[in-house]
């Protein structure tokens, strides 16, 4: 019995338990999606690659599984390198399955042809092309592997034109069953009784929770850790949830003060890069001690020398942490005068964010709208968030109550994950927790990079609710008078400031143009009422188009972006 290189592909990721696929159809690999539909994995057709691959990486983020990009050859794979770089500096898996030219056509010039498997290098963990059909089902399962064991990240499989409808008998393919559930390793037991020393003998200790720990699903041990040893304890961004935003322990209202005076940090799951200001003073103490808990060797030791290396699964290292802990009975005092500092820190900050949003001036700003979003919003909804201030600001204002809840630019500061980010979370959502809203806060120059897919959103009728917070511009914007004034100078392209955006620009109305609701705001009446209306109408996807004052920016602090001092 003959079977073809499209059907091929289809049964090994099935074979795989992959169960979703996003991508852009056409020469050569429409019949892999159609394939892949026929064994009863999800395709979604997107409109842009890069949208389509932050969508896949968002999956493996999110399940633990990698999904899949489906690309055509040339400009379809090179649009995608975005979501692979995006899923690699993420530690995300990832899969995506690139046609290219026919392989009696290379080096004469074919259509699209690129030398796809050595650009993928540089973006993946793997990039490989299988070298006949029969391999092709070990070469899938090879790259699932890859891209779930050890740290996570992309991996880029170039399927060439003429194997996608080649047929090759059935017997004598190689099949392979589903690669294994990834191993877990834990740290060495003196590496462990070392840190918890460390630990015990801290005065001013602080737990930082990365995404690391949120994907290898540690929040329960976690938990654990920090109500058994009473520690405070900092999210990055996308760990937010792991442990409640609104728990005891939380001291992200009060980051810079508890980075910059502890004297012990315990890093689970978190690399000390740019969103940790890499652990350097004036930001961190001279002599600050760090325990480092990672799945990646060579991640152990970057920027600062540790006292603790912990090498292993996040969630395997910290069942080792409690154990140690259960047999010392140590807590840490919360009575110390670092609780203090911290509590009359966090108390400072959060009236300082209540004053600004309590502001009652027109147009509104930033935190105004977030104090609003945060009332009404479901508090197990799926929050995603991009854009300069709107990201920034929304991460402080917007709880998050459960792990894996918050996507956002990452470690890659990536502008245009949101809409691609929003269509796989709902995606997911509507068949593992029906009923689980998506909220999708973005900036106006954020929601540019992939406005189109409000299509795609459309198309497959996944109840998005989509905010858009806009400024007229990147950073700021001008107002329309300003706007106007600015056009009698001459050419708009001369005289109008790089960060300028169209002032009132109707979003909205591309939301209208595909069925969905659209609402154009301007006062906080009005934002209530399409908040409860968007999430009121479980069906139907909408976008509220968000007016604000071109000129809000974060609390006072000149050039906001530059100095990301609450990043």
């Amino acid at each position: 019995e003959a079977v073809s290189g499209a059907q091929l592909i289809a049964q090994a990721l099935r074979a795989q338990n992959i169960e979703y696929m996003f991508g852009i159809v056409g020469i050569p690999v429409t019949e892999i999606a159609i394939a892949a539909q026929a064994v009863g994995i999800k395709y979604v057709g997107m409109r842009n690659e890069q949208a389509a691959c932050y969508a896949a990486s968002a999956v493996g983020y999110l399940t633990g599984r990698p999904g899949v990009c489906l690309v055509v050859s040339g400009p379809g794979f090179l649009h995608a390198l975005g979501g692979m770089a995006n899923a690699t500096m993420n530690c995300w898996p990832l899969i995506v399955i690139g046609g290219s030219s026919d392989r009696n056509q290379e080096t004469m010039g074919a259509f699209q042809e690129f030398p796809q498997v050595e650009a993928g290098r540089l973006y993946n963990k793997l990039s490989v092309r299988p070298s006949s059909l029969e391999v092709i089902p070990a070469v899938i399962e090879k790259a699932v592997r890859t891209s779930m064991y050890g740290r996570p990240g992309s991996c880029y499989i170039d399927i060439p034109g003429d194997f996608v409808n080649l047929q090759v008998n059935k017997s004598s393919v190689k099949y392979e069953e589903c690669c294994l559930p990834p191993p877990i390793s834990m740290a060495e037991h003196s590496a462990v009784s070392k840190a918890a020393s460390v630990i015990a003998l801290s005065e001013q200790p602080l737990l930082i929770i990365g995404k690391g720990a949120a994907y290898s699903r540690a929040e329960n041990n976690i938990r654990k850790l920090v109500e058994l040893c009473g520690l405070p304890f900092l999210p990055t961004p996308m760990a937010k949830g792991v442990v409640p935003d609104n728990h005891p322990n939380c001291v992200a209202a009060a980051r810079s003060t508890a980075l910059q005076h502890a004297d012990v940090i315990i890093l689970l799951g978190a690399r000390l890069n740019w969103i940790l200001h890499f652990g350097l003073p004036p930001r961190y103490r001279q002599d600050v001690k760090v325990i480092q808990i990672d799945i990646c060797a060579e991640e152990l030791g970057n920027n600062v020398m540790p006292a603790a290396t912990l090498l292993g699964d996040i969630n395997a290292v910290t069942q080792q942490l409690l154990e140690e802990f259960n047999k010392r009975s140590w807590k840490y005092p919360s009575n110390s005068e670092w609780w203090k500092k911290l509590r009359g820190k966090i108390k400072n900050n959060e009236e300082r964010s209540k004053g600004l949003a309590l502001q009652k001036s027109l147009p509104m700003n930033y935190y105004t709208v977030f104090h609003h979003i945060r009332e009404l919003i479901p508090k197990d909804c799926i929050l995603v968030s991009e854009g300069a201030n709107t990201m920034d600001i929304g991460r402080t204002m917007l709880p998050n109550f459960y792990p894996r809840q918050r996507l956002d630019a990452g470690t890659f500061g990536t502008m245009g994950v949101g809409l691609g980010f929003a269509i796989a979370a709902a995606v997911v959502a509507r068949e593992r927790t029906p009923g689980r809203r998506v909220v999708c806060i973005e900036g106006d120059s954020a929601f540019g990079f992939s406005g189109m897919e409000l299509e795609t959103i459309c198309r497959y009728n996944l109840p998005i609710l989509i905010i858009v917070v806009n400024n007229n511009g990147i950073y700021t914007g001008l107002d329309a008078n300003s706007w106007e004034e600015m056009l009698k100078f001459g050419d708009p392209a001369t005289c109008v400031p790089p960060v300028s955006l169209l002032p009132n620009a109707h979003y909205e109305k591309i939301m209208s143009a595909f069925g969905g609701k659209g609402y154009f705001v301007k006062t906080p009446e009005e934002l209530q009422n399409a908040l409860k209306a968007s999430v009121t109408d479980k069906q139907t996807p909408s976008l509220i188009n968000v007016m604000i004052d071109p000129q809000s920016e974060r609390k006072k602090q000149e050039f906001p972006w530059l100095t990301r001092s609450n990043l």
